[in-house]
């Protein structure tokens, strides 16, 4: 039986507009974005299907494109929306550091960060810009490599920094391994940047690494 003709109140997008998105099973929001059956199996019998097969809505969001649209039941314009909706997810968590908000709350940037970083394949390197109040200037990703790693060039760091009329930053990067431990390099290299950035009066005031739901400080760590 198709979804259009089973009750009004078990019907996802209806039972959404009645009860608001958090009454619905993960099964039943991947159902309203996938939108259509096939023949034989409902929008929710293959949201369900895919949540089996994947084993959790985070690895079905974050799965390898070719694998994902060559999976029975999703294909190239489901795995599309889903990344679509994944990305808004992302940008709305990004008003967190939108230009003119103070970083008081060294828990949001952490959630900020989380968000944006954790579930990349490869290595980011990023930069929060604040001014002399500590309020967000602007957030931009500098450098990305791959899996191994990234090239952070400090040169380019202080010019970004100096266009933004920045008085301070804040380092953030990911490990794709998931482990958030900083490493010798990422020691080596947050020193590096602070003595640039000491060179032209911009303090560091942090060098985040996120790991696999996890944020490491080098703050928190006394490492700066």
């Amino acid at each position: 039986m198709a979804i259009r003709d089973w009750p009004t109140g078990e019907r996802p997008r209806e039972k959404l507009l009645d009860w608001g998105p958090q009454a619905l099973t993960e099964a039943e929001l991947l159902a309203i974005l996938i939108r259509t059956g096939t023949k034989g199996a409902s929008a929710l019998d293959i949201s369900r299907r895919l949540l089996t097969q994947f084993g959790s809505l985070r690895c079905l969001l974050t799965a390898e494109q070719h694998r994902a649209c060559s999976t029975r039941g999703l294909g190239p314009a489901r795995y599309a929306a889903l990344q679509a909706a994944l990305e808004l997810a992302r940008r709305h968590y990004q008003q967190l550091m939108v230009a003119g908000s103070t970083l008081a709350n060294p828990c949001a940037t952490k959630e900020f960060l989380r968000m944006r970083l954790r579930d990349l394949p490869h290595e980011v390197f990023c930069c929060v810009y604040l001014d002399n109040r500590n309020r967000v200037i602007g957030f931009d990703e500098l450098f990305r490599g791959t899996i191994d790693g990234a090239s952070v060039h400090p040169r380019e760091v202080v010019k970004e920094a100096l266009s933004r009329n920045a008085a301070a930053v804040i380092l953030a990067h990911n490990h794709p391994s998931g482990v958030a431990e900083p490493s010798q390099a990422d020691e080596l290299i947050t020193r590096r940047l602070k003595q640039a950035l000491a060179l032209v009066d911009i303090r560091v005031l942090d060098h985040l690494i996120v790991g696999d739901g996890v944020c490491e400080s080098f703050a928190e760590r006394g490492l700066l």
